[in-house]
């Protein structure tokens, strides 16, 4: 699997000559593998190349390799549809949990966070974009999701998150990334740890580098296609 170490070394090398042509720093980004489907073998092959922090987006699957990768140091997110009753798998194990949009699981992450002595990491979803498929809240929602966490102190929000339409329009997907760093800059006063920005995927990361992403969630470009069928 050589190709992956030969993926990420291009992907690297990308990331560091666009942070500096927007004049940004390297060392600003966090590069998250999205690891998904994948086996555990892809990630130890990642692992060995430097990356420590990896993504996924089902409980079960979160669950299964951290077990099996157990003795590495690695930093899990959780990226995906949040149901409340897996809650309970993913407090555990992820440092940051992405995909959070709604009370009720601000309220669940919070009393399995308690149980573990943990204060859980989240970012809020936002759906800039308005499509009807994407989870996430509209920028009019979050001034009161926000004063809404502040009754948990098992949660603490220390960014927002959001997809860009699946489009070779750059105009549209910047309008997006951009749209997600004006309404962070807007509430950053009132709540000083909201600072990280995950956003950017394999198809766009370079802009959303343009519009200040902090966190680049990047699989298929480290991995290779998904075979949904076979999990591999």
């Amino acid at each position: 699997m050589e190709f992956i170490k030969k993926n990420l070394e291009e992907i690297t090398q990308l990331i560091k000559t666009h942070t500096e042509k927007v004049n940004r720093s390297y060392e600003d980004l966090l590069l998250i593998a999205v690891s998904k489907t994948f086996s555990v073998e892809y990630i130890k092959e990642a692992y060995d190349y430097g990356i420590k922090h990896f993504a996924e987006n089902k409980a079960q699957e979160l669950r299964k390799k951290a077990e099996e990768l157990k003795d590495y140091e690695i930093n899990w997110h959780f990226i995906g549809r949040i149901q409340t009753n897996k809650v309970k798998y993913i407090v555990p194990i992820a440092e940051y949990i992405h995909s959070v949009y709604r009370e009720k699981e601000i309220a669940e992450i919070d009393k399995i966070a308690k149980k573990h002595n943990k204060v859980q990491k989240i970012l809020i979803e936002m759906n800039i974009s308005g499509e009807e498929t994407k989870g996430g809240i509209s920028k009019n929602e979050l001034e009161e999701l926000l004063k809404v966490a502040e009754n948990y102190n098992n949660v603490k929000i220390v960014g927002l998150m959001t997809m860009a339409p699946y489009t070779d329009n750059k105009k549209i997907i910047k309008n997006v990334f951009c749209g997600l760093k004006d309404i962070r800059d807007k509430y950053i006063k009132l709540y000083p740890d909201l600072k990280e920005l995950s956003m950017g995927m394999s198809n766009d990361y370079l802009i959303a580098i343009e519009c200040g992403s902090t966190m680049l969630r990047i699989g298929s470009s480290i991995f290779g296609k998904r075979n949904y069928n076979t999990g591999g």
